[in-house]
């Protein structure tokens, strides 16, 4: 069984764990391939921005391809009908959503 860390005051056990959450985050954020906060809040982050931007782009783009797909696997039949129809909708909007965020200044 782990014994408990012991630190000489609360400030100190404070401190520890708020650096754990700290490391927490940031090996979240370099999982994602994103580059790391501001170290001021008011400091704008226009490189994790853009690295956000593209991500959601990219996430987009397989959406809609993986829809485009099973739309084309479906029966002539199937896409004529209601939920076809639905999807191709879908589909529609969703190329509108990236048409907008490639418009998005870099």
């Amino acid at each position: 069984m782990p014994t408990p860390r012991r630190h000489a005051h609360h400030a100190a056990r404070q401190a520890a764990y708020r650096e754990r959450c700290a490391a927490v985050r940031r090996s979240e954020l370099e999982a994602k391939g994103l580059p790391a906060l501001p170290a001021i809040p008011s400091i704008p982050g226009h490189a994790r921005w853009r690295a956000l931007t593209r991500q959601a782009q990219v996430l987009l783009e397989t959406l809609q391809q993986e829809m485009q797909t099973y739309y084309e696997q479906r029966s002539e039949a199937w896409q004529e009908s209601e939920t076809g129809e639905a999807l191709l909708e879908r589909l529609q909007a969703l190329q509108e959503v990236r048409t907008a965020m490639e418009e998005l200044p870099s």
